[in-house]
């Protein structure tokens, strides 16, 4: 029964249409290891490096673990650095997987906010993201360019930085800023770990692996529009030319997730993460109506994340589903009553920015007391279904 259920599902998710926002962009090819250029080497060694950091003990692969699915290692909801190792950021840490795709930030002919790199989607590319954390100051926390510049010319590799980019390259701290970051550009596009295409899932999609009874009713309940409708933003189709599920759009969504008073900021009642609208990002300060969204996630290796969403409030995969599912049906679930009783219902936004909370599709159209568009069951079928998203996996 489970084999013809399986060749059911998969010719029904080759048919598919995937979800809303832009199509994403084709995946480029990863070239073998060996095949990597000598810049995408050079960066490898970099992305490693804990000395290009003010405090000596902090790298890109700090919050970015290779092990980890490209994510964080520890259970932390924002990663801690600064000169001393001791800041708290303000977001948690993103996988870096499955990125190549999503091309500069852009409105589709629909107006749909899609693509850039960070979670407001700020950066156009991975070269311009990759500058960001040497010069945060909760990160590597550097002063500026020239002093990433001058760690750098101390680096084990320094000479072979100098026979890629030229040997006065260091005279040119700002020219060997950009070249540092255009490394570890071509380093994420260059190495298959960033997108090894490996999961179960894809195995399944091949026909050279069975999802067993549980992981496919979790996949129709993703796939169901009328369900968990995870795959309006999570496409778990092929894309163009058969290339495999990316499993997001590349979109931006404002989903209302409760507050983190685990982050020291939210100890300040007026300090807000509005995404899209600010305060890391400044060019859409004025587009209030895209205040709380931010951008929508690939779920490849999400069984594997210590935290979620951008500010790590839930721990565990199954609080994430029935999040989802219950947030609108039994809000006091999750949000705090105020001193009148009443709920504080998506409390990490300013009230003048909770009606852009997207309330309108399946399975934020319920009201309190109707049913969930997922029962216990159904979540804990979803939940197994997106371990088969997981990297690496051997039958």
């Amino acid at each position: 029964m489970i084999p013809r259920l399986s060749l059911i599902l998969v010719s029904l998710l080759l048919c598919a249409c995937g979800g809303g926002g832009a199509e994403p962009a084709a995946t480029p090819a990863a070239p073998a290891v060996n095949q990597m250029s000598s810049a995408a080497r050079l960066g490898a060694k970099i992305f490693a490096d804990t000395s290009l950091s003010a405090s000596g003990r902090q790298s890109c692969a700090s919050c970015h673990d290779p092990a980890h699915g490209h994510a964080q290692s520890d259970s932390l909801a924002v990663q801690l650095g600064g000169p001393d190792g001791t800041t708290l950021g303000f977001r948690a840490a993103p996988s870096l997987r499955y990125l190549a795709g999503a091309g500069a930030f852009r409105f589709d002919k629909d107006g749909t906010a899609v693509g850039g790199f960070d979670r407001d989607g700020r950066a156009a590319t991975l070269a311009d993201q990759a500058k960001v954390p040497f010069l945060a100051p909760h990160e590597m926390a550097n002063a500026n360019p020239a002093e990433v510049i001058a760690r750098l010319r101390q680096a084990s590799y320094a000479a072979e930085f100098r026979g890629v980019f030229g040997d006065a390259i260091f005279d040119q701290p700002d020219q060997a800023y950009d070249r540092v970051a255009f490394a570890l550009q071509q380093f994420q596009l260059e190495d298959p770990a960033f997108r090894p295409f490996d999961s179960k899932y894809d195995l399944f999609l091949a026909g050279k692996a069975q999802l067993n009874a549980q992981e496919l009713r979790g996949m129709a309940m993703f796939n169901d529009p009328n369900k968990g409708n995870c795959a309006a933003c999570h496409p778990s189709a092929r894309g163009p030319n058969g290339a495999p599920p990316l499993f997001t759009d590349f979109s931006f969504d404002n989903l209302g997730v409760p507050r983190n008073f685990k982050i020291p900021a939210t100890a300040r009642a007026d300090d807000f993460d509005l995404g899209l609208c600010g305060p890391d990002r400044t060019d859409l300060a004025a587009r209030t109506d895209l205040c709380g969204a931010f951008k929508v996630p690939t779920l490849r290796n999400v069984a594997t994340r210590k935290v979620f969403f951008h500010n790590g409030v839930f721990d565990n995969l199954t609080d994430v589903v029935t999040f989802y599912v219950t947030r609108d049906t039994d809000p006091a679930r999750w949000y705090p009553r105020r001193a009148d009783g009443s709920i504080d219902k998506f409390n990490d936004l300013p009230a003048a920015y909770r009606a852009n909370v997207n309330t309108s599709e399946a399975p934020y159209n319920r009201q309190p007391g109707m049913a969930p568009a997922l029962n216990p069951q159904e979540i804990a079928d979803v939940v197994a279904f997106l371990g088969t998203l997981t990297d690496g996996y051997r039958p």
